[in-house]
């Protein structure tokens, strides 16, 4: 195995890590805004799926998910409505290719309001979601997935990110400043490694001698 297969192995290892450790569910820190950042992305090609979870908002609110900034049309409409729906209520939200950017809308009908995965698309500036790794819920019928809650208010409310809770398959999340940090590693390390190999390439070589 080559050196810089060793480091990709290592980067993927340490993703995986980072992906296995989950967070309380619901939100912890009530009334402060979640400062973590995620970007969700197709784990494979075929479908996406959507749990429906839990709610406690006074809107109504359904979902829909746009695949590299196109809505889907099994979503377009907006799906999972949190006041007609049960937990565990199941949708097909579309077809993925692995690799896909995947960004989730909350429409808040009520309001008229949407908001979005992507800190960046809320007209408001708030982080509107939480997220976490989830693993299982076998009474509801709901597998392992990515868990995603929604804060339905403008300027964040409450910020308690429950007032609509899905839990998504064939999702990844990508926590933005972990992706950062492991890029950073990976740069470091690819320059230990070069200036090894420059160092052992140049003791191995025959010293010129001048006469």
């Amino acid at each position: 195995m080559s050196n810089s297969t060793r480091l990709i192995v290592l980067i993927v290892a340490l993703l995986a890590i980072s992906h296995a450790k989950a967070d309380a569910i619901p939100y912890s820190n009530t009334g402060t805004e979640n400062t973590n950042l995620h970007t969700f992305i197709a784990s494979a090609t075929g479908t996406i799926g959507a749990y429906f979870y839990d709610e406690s908002a006074g809107y109504t609110n359904t979902l829909t998910l746009l695949v590299n900034g196109v809505m889907t049309p099994e979503s377009a409409a907006g799906v999972l409505n949190n006041h007609a729906s049960s937990k565990g209520d199941f949708v097909n939200l579309g077809h993925v290719h692995a690799g896909d950017v995947l960004t989730f809308q909350l429409n808040v009908l009520t309001t008229g309001e949407t908001f979005y995965s992507d800190k960046s698309l809320n007209s408001d500036g708030i982080n509107h979601v939480y997220s976490t790794s989830f693993s299982g819920d076998a009474i509801h019928g709901i597998p392992a997935g990515t868990y995603i809650g929604f804060e339905d208010l403008r300027n964040g409310g409450d910020l308690d990110y429950n007032d609509e809770t899905f839990v998504f398959t064939n999702v990844s999340s990508v926590p933005e400043s972990e992706t950062y940090a492991m890029l950073l590693t990976g740069l470091g390390l690819m320059s230990f490694i070069s200036l090894r190999r420059r160092k052992v390439l140049s003791k191995s070589l025959p010293r010129e001698s001048f006469i």
